[in-house]
């Protein structure tokens, strides 16, 4: 593959890590001092956020300019899909460490409140750019859209409220962990709608609950209030995941996520009003969380889902996406000081281990979707 064509997003890859600081300056924690944490921990955070939306940027130019040059290669755009779809669980892992940061100056309803109008907003151009080609497609109802819209709204509402009160009281990695059961409740769920839960699904959900056991129960034998609503969260989002396999077949996937986001900002912005005093300082103080888990993570990441599915089965997406677990524990350790004991961490890798089995099965059983692309 020939380097001339890449020179540009070479040369964005190269500003970013100058702007990172490579050599002692920059981002606080790359620095070469011997103390080298000398800003606030939430601006660090910022910071890097900062990098890593410049970062998202790169590469996915870096992706729009690649395919030129590389048509000839076999597999290239499983590869490129593979890439985008580890590069959206990132955004995702890190809007864990966004939504922890952002407690410090507003509550949990008037984040999600602004944090989802942003991503209902950041849909529009997407909605109007692909509109030629649903038009005459699936979903073209904005009617039926808003009214399906509506219903996964409130059950997003529910499960990112449940979210967000109990990061409060948690770790971002914890919460990460914990909120991703789904990928283990979802197969269990199929039992309730006559499908046939695999030996694999089976085993990965064992695992999954000894992990669980490990990352909350106390030797004490309780739970924290954190960790229990994370744990109820997750209920929530395997109903959302099994609405939207039901839904998405028959409603623009783009209309429908617009309606739900926008749902859910007005019903969470509903509880800011009647539960928590709402002050434009804090707002400002909280705003790149805001705008990152916004923007990054609903429209930028979720343009990312949607090209990278692309070209990988459902499974394997699955599989690459849960790997947001393992970004939200490296984000809450560098930018939040978040520390893992060692009981912690063997139920960290059961999970992990769990969500992947629960899914490895499928992967064996797909025929490669993409041989005929």
């Amino acid at each position: 593959m020939p380097i001339g064509f890449h020179r540009p997003a070479i040369w964005m890859f190269l500003g970013f890590l100058m702007q990172c600081g490579i050599g002692g300056r920059g981002v606080c924690f790359y620095s070469s001092q011997k103390n080298p944490v000398s800003l606030p921990r939430s601006q660090c955070a910022v910071r890097l956020l900062l990098h890593l939306l410049h970062l998202c940027i790169c590469l996915h130019l870096f992706a729009a300019v690649a395919p030129v040059t590389a048509m000839y290669y076999t597999g290239y755009m499983k590869i490129k899909g593979n890439l985008l779809l580890l590069l959206t669980a990132a955004i995702w892992g890190f809007a864990f460490v966004a939504q922890r940061a952002g407690m410090e100056h507003v509550g949990p309803f008037t984040f999600n409140s602004i944090r989802f109008a942003l991503g209902s907003l950041s849909l529009l151009p997407l909605i109007l750019f692909f509109a030629p080609q649903s038009a005459g497609g699936r979903g073209g109802s904005w009617r039926e859209a808003a009214r399906i819209g509506a219903l996964l709204g409130s059950v997003l509402f529910t499960g990112a409220s449940l979210q967000q009160i109990g990061i409060i009281y948690t770790t971002a990695g914890k919460a990460a962990f914990i909120t991703c059961m789904y990928i283990v409740l979802v197969p269990i769920a199929g039992i309730f709608l006559k499908q046939r839960l695999t030996v694999p699904a089976r085993a990965g959900t064992i695992l999954a609950l000894m992990g669980l056991y490990l990352l909350c129960v106390k030797e004490q034998f309780t739970i924290a209030p954190g960790d229990l609503l994370e744990l109820l969260g997750s209920f929530f989002w395997t109903l959302h995941i099994l609405l939207i396999d039901y839904y998405s077949p028959q409603i623009d996937t783009l209309k429908l996520a617009f309606f739900q986001c926008a749902t859910c900002a007005l019903l969470s912005a509903a509880g800011a009003l009647g539960a928590e005093t709402i002050t434009l300082g804090g707002i400002r103080d909280a705003g790149i969380p805001i705008l990152y888990g916004g923007i990054c993570s609903v429209g930028i990441a979720y343009t990312l889902q949607i090209v990278g599915q692309k070209h990988a089965s459902p499974a394997h997406a699955a599989i690459i996406l849960s790997m947001e677990t393992v970004f939200a524990a490296i984000g809450g350790f560098l930018l939040l000081g978040e520390r893992f004991g060692w009981r912690e961490l063997w139920g960290c890798a059961l999970m992990l281990a769990g969500m992947l089995l629960s899914q490895g099965g499928a992967v064996r059983r797909q025929p490669s979707a993409n041989a005929a692309d």
